[in-house]
């Protein structure tokens, strides 16, 4: 995939309706669809694949996961509806803040990595409207305490935040509450490196966590 100048800014716009496609292709591989929670993804399924065992957490119903190849890279889907700590369906898609994300708005993630590089996108509807956030990638599955998702995925180990070495998803919402945003990058994620996104209530490198998803981010060798 070829990379520009935009390499590791977030391309930020809003959009109104659930059948806009992503940001600036971030939606055009095989399969790509609105979060509300289709499977046109080959082998793709609901939940993260690991919660049929005996004595496995219990699965989140309203996610679905999809992973195909395409050519020499890989594509990865995920998406999920929002819901508190504790709910009583449980979900991967976390949101610690209501008033700011609340129960029942959709998140959709999506990964195309190869050799060259990532291309992380972000599709949201059902938020505030006309409202800011941040969203940066980070290192660590959610979990009922906002902190459980760590710091922020840095390719390199870094003490300052920024876009470059980071991904970040800064996105506004339209009059609808929907948003989305795409990040480019000439690097990949390291393996177990990238384990969730998280919504800050204001953009830029810091901000209080709103929301969290968990995503199953991988390098471009892992299909």
């Amino acid at each position: 995939m070829a990379y520009g100048s935009g390499v590791g800014v977030a391309q930020e716009s809003a959009h109104s309706g659930h059948g806009t496609q992503g940001a600036q292709g971030a939606h055009d591989a095989p399969g790509a669809h609105d979060a509300a929670g289709g499977h046109g993804v080959s082998g793709a399924h609901d939940g993260s694949g690991d919660h049929g065992a005996p004595g496995a957490p219990a699965a989140d119903p309203s996610r679905t996961d999809g992973l195909a190849v395409t050519g020499g890279g890989s594509w990865m889907r995920a998406a999920g509806v929002f819901s508190p700590p504790g709910s009583f369906v449980p979900s991967d898609a976390l949101t610690y803040d209501t008033r700011l994300v609340p129960a029942g708005a959709r998140i959709e993630v999506t990964q195309f990595t190869d050799p060259s590089g990532t291309r992380v996108g972000t599709r949201l509807h059902g938020l505030v409207p006309g409202r800011a956030y941040g969203m940066h990638v980070h290192t660590s599955p959610c979990g009922a305490d906002p902190a459980a998702a760590g710091p922020h995925y840095q390719h390199r180990p870094s003490a300052t935040a920024d876009p470059v070495n980071e991904v970040w998803l800064d996105f506004r919402t339209d009059e609808d509450g929907d948003g989305r945003a795409e990040a480019l990058h000439g690097w990949n994620f390291r393996e177990g490196g990238a384990r969730s996104v998280i919504i800050h209530d204001r953009q830029g490198g810091a901000g209080e966590r709103a929301a969290c998803f968990t995503v199953p981010f991988g390098p471009d060798d892992r299909a």
